[in-house]
């Protein structure tokens, strides 16, 4: 394999955590529902819109000083591995009528150091996505395709799926009821000896949401022979956070996806919310992924120009 092909793949596979501001398929005005709902679907549809951040024109995690986003990957008995980054979503660009959105993706430390990555979303839900890379070392643009739902990215726990190219008409989707949650949300726990400076300060799991309501959806996959038969979705009732999912192969659980969600003070639409950590695992490897975003890199429907979404930005990116 072509070094550049490698490295696409490999830029694919570690900013896909950051496309997830891409939209399709769900409405960006969808109504707040009115009173409690009765279809797995409309649920789901609520769970798509608050993680795609329907709710603001722009949202962003930027750097703050020496505070930054962070990904960790863990193997089981080993030091975990981490990149940094910055993310700029524009879900409100007026520049081109056919464009829904489009997401700048830079790459600040780690094996990605000085990659950047634009992605464009189109209103025509049948075209595919578009991906602009900038390779430091070769200090080129390189166009490449949508990647494929099920691969799993850059050594870690999500697959571009779960985090991007799901919408909730790939699966059908059962209520199975509602419930006090009563779960913990977990994070990465890392033994001493393994830690680094980069991870020593990440935030642990929290119990804040055991007494929180939540629909319980069932939603199976309408893929054949896929990595997973179905997944169970536990979604807030007042705010559409989706605390966990796990999924089950043959029924039996195979990985498990938690986030902890935020509220954001003066907001009026109780689904703009901002993520706070991703943490998901391998049941069967014990392999760990986790994303942990400060408050303080968070901002959204400030002013920046369309011209940041551009390949000019890509070229000005310092490796």
């Amino acid at each position: 394999m072509s070094y550049i092909k490698t490295k696409m793949m490999a830029v694919s596979a570690l900013s896909t955590l950051l496309t997830t501001g891409l939209f399709a398929g769900v409405p960006g005005d969808l109504a707040y529902p009115q009173g409690t709902l009765k279809d797995g679907s409309a649920v789901m549809e609520q769970v798509y819109f608050v993680n795609h951040f329907y709710s603001f024109k722009n949202y962003s995690i930027e750097k703050n000083r020496r505070v930054i986003t962070v990904l960790v990957k863990k193997s089981e008995g080993e030091k975990p591995l981490t990149d940094t980054l910055e993310r700029y979503l524009n879900n409100d660009y007026k520049d081109d009528a056919n464009v829904k959105a489009k997401d700048l993706a830079i790459f600040r430390s780690g094996k990605m150091k000085g990659t950047g990555m634009l992605i464009t979303d189109f209103e025509d839900d049948a075209r595919s996505q578009e991906y602009l890379v900038w390779l430091p070392a070769l200090r080129k643009i390189r166009r490449f395709a949508q990647p494929a739902h099920d691969d799993a990215w850059g050594g870690t726990d999500f697959t571009f799926g779960d985090v991007t190219l799901r919408k909730p008409m790939h699966e059908t989707h059962e209520l199975l009821g509602t419930e006090t949650f009563g779960k913990t949300v977990h994070t990465m726990v890392i033994p001493e000896a393994q830690q680094t400076s980069t991870t020593k300060n990440l935030p642990a799991g929290t119990d804040e949401y055991k007494a929180a309501q939540v629909y319980k959806v069932k939603s199976t996959t309408k893929f054949p022979s896929w990595w997973y038969d179905y997944r169970v979705t536990y979604v807030d009732t007042k705010n559409f956070s989706d605390y966990l999912t796990e999924y089950y192969k043959k029924g039996k659980l195979v990985k498990v996806l938690e986030k902890n969600w935020k509220a954001i003070e003066g907001q009026t639409d109780p689904r703009a919310l901002r993520w706070f950590t991703w943490y998901a695992k391998n049941i069967d490897t014990n392999h760990e992924t986790m994303a942990f975003i400060p408050k303080e890199v968070t901002k959204f429907n400030t002013n920046l120009p369309n011209t940041l979404w551009s390949q000019s930005t890509l070229t000005k990116i310092k490796k």
